[in-house]
């Protein structure tokens, strides 16, 4: 196989792994409370690299600094936001959820700037007005009918909230990247860390500790464990060591539309003019940032 057809299906791995996990989550929605889906899903996958990083022997021994990072990294990364991610899902489409997230890039280049001192060009503003527009199509109605009492509005801010800290994370994973601590390591520690902190807060609000053990709740809590939360990353990872961050960020085009087609098939979406409209400039801001180099995260 060649280097194309490889770097082509590492590609293609998380698009449609990642496409298709913001409609798997309303199989884990229901019985088991959301923090404790979440606690789950991040504890059996942090478990699972654990045990090759061990079988592997690679290194696993770091001070406590580096954890400290690496508990941050879990608990913006693969703690609160995928809680809010979850809690969200139970108002909105799976659809609308994944197109909030295509303004993370966005977020990671301006949070860039301020944490991790890298410029902002105007044509990166620029394009972030273009993306941010396209979702403000993509919500005109929950954006005109906006009320804290509606349980859309306030999922929508929920999906904001969750981008954010995703993005956090990804600065978090970006600076620990640039201390050399392994990706593998880093990401094993984190989904057991970001673990912990769902359980210390799903204790201390007195959550009811469930287990759904229907046919649909296990086998998505599986693919959201092994494909989604091991697969995706790993192939992802491996495509951004190949051919560099920002070729391999194409991946946050594809997403969205993959998500919002399958909430169309299997969630009744509609669409009309004015969403699809929001969701062309959402994919050509994504294209204007990433075709002009911008800084990556």
């Amino acid at each position: 196989m060649n280097n194309n057809m490889r770097n082509l299906i590492l590609f293609l791995i998380p698009s449609l792994i990642w496409g298709s996990t913001w409609l798997i989550i309303k199989f884990q929605l229901g019985v088991v409370d959301p923090i404790i889906s979440v606690f789950y899903r991040f504890l059996l996958a942090g478990l699972i690299l654990l045990a090759y990083a061990k079988v592997k022997g690679l290194k696993l021994s770091y001070t406590v600094k580096e954890h400290m990072l690496m508990a941050l990294l879990g608990t913006c990364l693969f703690g609160i936001n995928y809680w809010l991610v979850y809690v969200a899902e139970e108002d909105l489409t799976s659809g609308l959820v994944a197109v909030v997230f295509s303004s993370l890039v966005f977020l990671n280049i301006f949070n860039g700037a301020i944490f991790l001192k890298t410029k902002i060009r105007k044509n990166v503003l620029f394009s972030g007005m273009i993306g941010f527009a396209g979702v403000a199509l993509v919500f005109k109605d929950e954006i005109a009918n906006f009320n804290f009492s509606d349980a859309g509005s306030f999922a929508f801010i929920l999906a904001i909230i969750s981008a954010f800290t995703a993005s956090l994370g990804n600065i978090t994973s970006g600076y620990i990247q640039r201390i050399k601590i392994p990706v593998i390591q880093s990401n094993a520690f984190g989904m057991l860390y970001g673990s912990f902190v769902m359980l210390a807060i799903a204790l201390l609000a007195g959550k009811q500790f469930t287990f759904d053990f229907s046919f649909s709740y296990t086998l998505s809590l599986f693919y959201l464990t092994i494909f989604g939360s091991i697969f995706a990353f790993g192939s992802y990872l491996s495509l951004l060591g190949k051919i560099g961050a920002d070729k391999s960020a194409y991946v946050t085009l594809v997403i969205p539309i993959i998500a919002l087609l399958l909430s169309t098939i299997f969630e009744g979406y509609q669409w009309d003019v004015v969403k699809l409209s929001g969701v062309l400039l959402i994919t050509l801001g994504n294209l204007l940032i990433l075709k002009k180099k911008a800084p990556a995260v």
